[in-house]
């Protein structure tokens, strides 16, 4: 055996306690997966609420659409990655179910500031704080934003408590 390959060695009560510690591990996320615990933080309360569809332009932009007025509320041109992401993910997921465009997205401002993307067609939701505050933003945008093409004069579907504010 040569000298650099007696140094290279890992001791056997290291490999042993890796082994313990990972297969404790496994158990534990398997037996919190079996049980049926909830482990995420319960929804706090909707204060704002507003129903939107997304379709592409001409000219390779996203125009966002209040479901219930058919106005415009804001087009997106460029990139856009997180939002163009989130909303491709969203359609993948309606193909694959064989749905078309036609249900609307409902996005929901919480009273504790989170944001939430549900999809109405498959109920696929994305708690969109899990992307930081300028993802997140992107669309709380949305939420606060009043229709394009009247002028501003159509103010989104608000719930009863719409006096809180939100966090961008």
């Amino acid at each position: 055996m040569s000298e650099a390959s007696v140094h290279d060695q890992v001791p056997r009560g290291a490999l042993v306690g890796i082994g313990i510690l990972l297969a404790v591990s496994l158990v534990a996320v398997t037996a919190v997966r079996v049980s049926g615990i909830d482990v995420r933080t319960p929804d706090a309360e909707a204060v704002m609420v507003r129903e939107l569809r997304f379709e592409d332009t001409a000219n390779g932009g996203v125009a966002v659409i209040d479901a219930r007025s058919g106005l415009v509320v804001e087009s997106f041109t460029g990139e856009q990655g997180f939002l163009r992401g989130s909303l491709r993910a969203l359609a993948r997921e309606r193909k694959a179910r064989g749905l078309g465009p036609d249900l609307p997205f409902q996005l929901i401002g919480r009273r504790d500031g989170r944001l939430t993307l549900i999809d109405t067609a498959t109920g696929t939701r994305i708690d969109l704080e899990s992307f930081g505050p300028t993802n997140a933003g992107v669309f709380g945008r949305l939420l606060m934003k009043p229709d394009a093409a009247d002028g501003g004069a159509t103010a989104p579907q608000v719930a009863p408590l719409a006096s809180q504010s939100l966090r961008p």
